[in-house]
C-alpha cells in the first residue's frame, strides 16, 4: 500500500481542524455554541441593540457611547466614555427615567429596580441597573465591556433597558450605601435608544 503524499496529508490535517472548530466554539463566558451560526450571532447579535449617548452634565466634561445588545438570556455592554478624571473610578448605573433635561442628570430618578433589589455589586443581590464601575486611564478614558443579567431589551417588559437613563458618576460606587452606592454628582446623562429589533 503506498503512502499518501505529505502535502495531502497536511490538507486533510487542515480540514479535519477547521471542521473540529466549527462544530463547537466556546463563547466569551465559556458556554458552548454550536456551528458557524454561532461565531455570526457572536458578532452580529442575535437580539435587539440598543445605544445611549452620554452627554457631560453641566460643569462636567464626560461624554461617550455604550451600546448594548441582548444575546440569549444576557444583554452585552460595551462602553467608550471620556472626559474623566485620570486614573478615576466612576460609579456607572441604569437609571429609571430617560429623561436628561434638568442638565443634572437628576430626571433619570433613582437606579432601575423594577424586582426590588437592595443596591450591590454584580456578584450578588443588586438592582437591574447596577453595573460595574469605569476605570479611567492616564488620558481620562474608559473603556468596558460586561454582561447584565436579568434585562432585557426591546420586549417591553418591567426588565427592558429600552427608554431608560444611563448616569455616570462623579465617584467610585461602594457597592453598600442603600440605595446610591454613594457615587456622587450625576457628571454624564443618555438615554438607552432602540435601534434594532
Amino acid at each position: 500500500m503506498t503512502k499518501p503524499p505529505v502535502r495531502t496529508l497536511l490538507a486533510l490535517s487542515a480540514v479535519a481542524l477547521a471542521l473540529s472548530g466549527c462544530s463547537a466554539m466556546k463563547d466569551g463566558f465559556g458556554a458552548v455554541k454550536e456551528g458557524m451560526g454561532s461565531m455570526r450571532d457572536r458578532m452580529m447579535g442575535d437580539g435587539p441593540s440598543a445605544t445611549a449617548k452620554l452627554e457631560a452634565t453641566k460643569g462636567n466634561t464626560a461624554s461617550g457611547t455604550v451600546t448594548f445588545q441582548q444575546h440569549g438570556q444576557h444583554v452585552m455592554v460595551h462602553a467608550r466614555v471620556s472626559g474623566l478624571k485620570p486614573f478615576g473610578e466612576h460609579g456607572f448605573h441604569v437609571h429609571d427615567k430617560g429623561d436628561c433635561s434638568s442638565g443634572d442628570g437628576m430626571g433619570t430618578g433613582g437606579h432601575f429596580n423594577p424586582t426590588g433589589q437592595p443596591h450591590g455589586p454584580q456578584h450578588a443581590e443588586h438592582h437591574a441597573g447596577d453595573m460595574p464601575a469605569l476605570k479611567a486611564d492616564v488620558e481620562g478614558k474608559a473603556e468596558v465591556r460586561f454582561h447584565l443579567t436579568g434585562v432585557t431589551l426591546g420586549d417591553g417588559g418591567p426588565a427592558d433597558l429600552a427608554g431608560r437613563g444611563l448616569i455616570v458618576h462623579a465617584g467610585p460606587d461602594d457597592y453598600q450605601t442603600q440605595p446610591t452606592g454613594n457615587a456622587g454628582a450625576r457628571i454624564a446623562c443618555g438615554v438607552i435608544e432602540a435601534t434594532r429589533r
